[in-house]
């Protein structure tokens, strides 16, 4: 398919990741109760939550593929994960110890220096929270780096750093 015939076609809409989950309360009350997320849609057997993801309960989704037997969905799987950002990493890394979540890892620094932490969501998925790189930007600043520099060890743009940080002044 070349380059002129996309062009001629409609093109495919993200919309956003699926996750297949045993326990459609549990799963979210994970992402609602501990994450802050707010439900879009709730189709029952299926949940889409406003920042584009959704739930689906695994006995409909096998069904919808054509039986558990044909395609069967493994836990922990360890080829993904779904990603969100939240620049009080240390706040909800205590509410998630709280509720006795199992980490992966806990807070710690990317080598961009961005900080992240990962943990497992009660059907074995994997949950990358991270901190925005406009937050990473900035605590660089703050701790005296040059632009330069924090442009170098962030791999961002030099005009991305220097707005971060006009925005934040």
């Amino acid at each position: 398919m070349n380059a002129a015939h996309l062009e001629e076609m409609d093109m495919v809409t993200y919309i956003g990741p699926l996750m297949v989950v045993e326990d459609m309360a549990r799963a979210r009350g994970f992402y609602e109760d501990l994450l802050g997320q707010k439900v879009k849609f709730d189709f029952g057997e299926n949940v889409q939550f406003e920042g584009g993801f959704s739930l689906h309960l695994k006995a409909h989704f096998q069904a919808l593929l054509g039986g558990a037997e044909t395609f069967p969905v493994c836990r922990r799987a360890h080829w993904g994960e779904i990603y969100f950002e939240l620049d009080d990493l240390e706040t909800l890394f205590q509410r998630l110890s709280n509720a006795r979540v199992e980490f992966i890892h806990a807070i710690r620094e990317q080598p961009w220096g961005q900080r992240v932490m990962r943990f497992y969501d009660p059907d074995g998925h994997i949950i990358e929270v991270g901190e925005s790189l406009q937050a990473v930007v900035w605590r660089f600043y703050q701790q005296g780096l040059p632009i330069e520099q924090i442009s170098e060890k962030s791999a961002m743009p030099r005009a991305f750093v220097e707005q971060v940080i006009r925005e934040r002044s």
